[in-house]
């Protein structure tokens, strides 16, 4: 359909396919262009099915499109279209390769992009058909883009199959928050309900990609909700009005002292909500408010230490990068896409230290323990001249490693390296910009304030406070659970490991009586009688309060850059005893990794699936 006319040549060229040369004259709206597209796209419909009404990519086909600008008003066409039995690609794309026009895209990406060689071409002439070769289902963790690049019906999706068309669909603009990448995506709504995630072109964080569980988790976002509050009275939760639910909030948290009370903020919480909170313990004289993932060992006061030392972009100027205890395929999916595209263009060394993992392209597997580093560090390894000949290297260290004990040897040991933790939660370095540390607290405490926080189990004899938008791991634990509103029901703002705050707007209500948690903590403090609760009468208010703590806040989509250096002095790292236990996993099921995912039926669907039917690599 790229045909054009060049002065002097006897026939259409390719114009995608033809080098453009000094002198050359091209004409692209002559007679003798248009009969060749016509020619040309009379080819593509000869077997595609008149099947337009009942096909999902209807209002959205290029091929729809194509035919209404190039194509004839009559066909000459009158034998048997061929027919090809649809291929089972798995719980999330639905394949009907009769539609199929053979452009090969899917095949593209998958090779290039993907990394899995599963889909190719078979046969010749009518006989062609695109598949995995053997019947097995497309198995990779960004498999969903086959559907946005598919310009016809030949890959849809099947979780979206019957229920809509693009046209009854409300657009919203909003943040993934399945890890801590801040990938740009689009809630497509009608009502009161999300009916697809789509990719948002951003070029410097996800591109136009997506992964499987940002696009498909969405239907998560309605099942084990809670959208009244509960009391618990005589041993079991209760259905309570909001005014005894924060009536009894407000008496424990004032009963107490600041040291009897103790808060945690999930890693995935947006800055208003986190500030809200902060302000409150700060207001009732408690310290003990801390994050739900932090990093012992690193000192937050310098903001380089906790946030990319360069954009996800950079790095791909990068000619060496070091794993530590991290799976960026399952972590951080559109980080690896980045390092893939680098080491496709050479020069590029790849290595790991942890389990073996299956990055999609080739690294060395250096060790599974943290003394392979210590070695490297001390230059006792061969892969430290490696480092050393590097002109601009990159290490990337799991979080994991630094929630536990000797994350304060391991941050000293890594001083000389340009080192880089990858965190889980999509708001922990936001949430480090407001102030908030991970420290080792007792939990018995009397009050425990838990605000989103469904990674991490808490348990106690004090009065626990539960505020989120699922009834997840916290939530049967909890005394009162004021119910919360999820991310895609409120305005807020993430900040992402490069440290870029990214803000999103609601495209939904919250269900039955929920509401934004900002205003929850807020009315708790009204209830109590303090001052600063009034103080956040309007959204306004919230961002000129943030902008005052953090600077990076003001300016919306953008990369403060940090110059200043740790002034800490380097330690020798001789002098630290490393434990040799194997590094594991953080994220052992790619497509259970947080509260909205673990209630979706789509990822359960998923986890099933692949784990019983194949050597998906977890």
């Amino acid at each position: 359909m790229c045909l054009v006319e060049i002065l002097k040549t006897p026939k259409p060229v390719a114009s995608c396919a033809m080098p453009v040369m000094e002198g050359m004259t091209i004409y692209t709206h002559t007679p003798l262009v248009k009969k060749a597209r016509e020619a040309v796209l009379e080819f593509l419909l000869l077997n595609h099915p008149l099947d337009c009404p009942i096909c999902d990519q209807g209002g959205e086909c290029d091929l729809q499109d194509q035919a209404v600008v190039f194509g004839s008003d009559s066909s000459r066409f009158f034998e048997t279209k061929r027919g090809v039995e649809n291929k089972n690609c798995g719980p999330l794309i639905k394949g009907i390769m009769t539609r199929c026009i053979h452009c090969t895209r899917c095949v593209r990406f998958a090779t290039e992009m993907a990394g899995v060689d599963d889909l190719g071409v078979t046969g010749r002439g009518r006989a062609t058909e695109i598949g995995t070769y053997v019947e097995k289902a497309f198995q990779s963790e960004l498999s969903g883009n086959l559907i946005d690049l598919c310009p016809v019906g030949a890959l849809t999706s099947k979780t979206y199959a019957f229920l809509s068309r693009p046209w009854e669909l409300e657009s919203n603009s909003s943040i993934d928050l399945s890890d801590a990448l801040g990938s740009n995506i689009l809630l497509h709504s009608r009502g009161a309900e999300i009916l697809r995630v789509l990719p948002r072109f951003h070029e410097q964080i996800n591109e136009e990609w997506l992964t499987d569980k940002a696009r498909f988790s969405y239907d998560g976002l309605k099942y084990q909700r809670l959208n009244q509050p509960f009391l618990k009275k005589e041993g079991k939760l209760r259905v309570c009005t909001w005014e005894e639910a924060l009536i009894k909030g407000s008496q424990h948290l004032s009963l107490h002292d600041g040291a009897d009370l103790q808060g945690f903020v999930g890693e995935s919480l947006d800055a208003y909500s986190t500030l809200s909170l902060r302000d409150l313990f700060s207001t009732l004289g408690s310290p003990h408010l801390s994050q739900e993932q932090g990093f012992h060992g690193v000192d937050i006061g310098l903001r380089k230490n906790y946030t990319f030392h360069r954009t996800l972009a950079k790095i791909e100027e990068s000619d060496l990068c070091l794993l530590v205890g991290v799976n960026t395929r399952y972590e951080a999916s559109m980080l690896n896409l980045r390092l893939r595209k680098r080491s496709l263009e050479g020069n590029f060394t790849v290595a790991s230290i942890g389990s073996p993992i299956d990055l999609t392209f080739d690294h060395q597997h250096l060790g599974t323990s943290l003394a392979t580093l210590q070695h490297i560090v001390e230059g006792k390894h061969p892969f430290t001249k490696n480092i050393a000949q590097a002109n601009n290297p990159v290490v990337i260290v799991g979080s994991t490693l630094f929630e536990k004990e000797g994350a304060e040897a391991l941050s000293r040991m890594l001083d000389g390296l340009p080192f880089h933790i990858l965190p889980s939660g999509a708001n922990v370095v936001g949430q480090k910009d407001l102030g908030l540390a991970h420290k080792v607290l007792p939990t018995s405490r009397k009050v425990v304030y838990l605000l989103g926080t469904d990674q991490m189990e808490v348990s106690g004899k004090g009065f626990i406070i539960y505020q989120g938008h699922h009834g997840d791991i916290n939530a049967s634990r909890a005394d009162l659970i004021l119910p919360g509103a999820a991310f895609t029901e409120k305005r807020g703002i993430y900040v992402n490991i490069e440290g870029r705050p990214q803000e999103t707007m609601a495209a939904l209500s919250p269900p039955g009586l929920a509401r934004e948690d900002w205003r929850i903590v807020k009315a708790l403090g009204i209830f109590m009688n303090h001052s600063y609760a009034h103080v956040y009468s309007q959204d306004m208010m919230l961002d000129n309060r943030l902008a005052k703590l953090s600077p990076s806040f003001e300016r919306k989509d953008e990369v403060l850059e940090c110059t200043l250096k740790s002034s800490k002095p380097k330690t020798s790292v001789s002098s630290f005893i490393v434990p040799r236990i194997p590094l594991r996993e953080k994220i052992l099921d790619f497509y259970k990794s947080n509260a909205i995912t673990r209630a979706s039926r789509i990822m359960a669907t998923c986890s099933s699936f692949y784990k019983k039917r194949s050597n998906f690599p977890f």
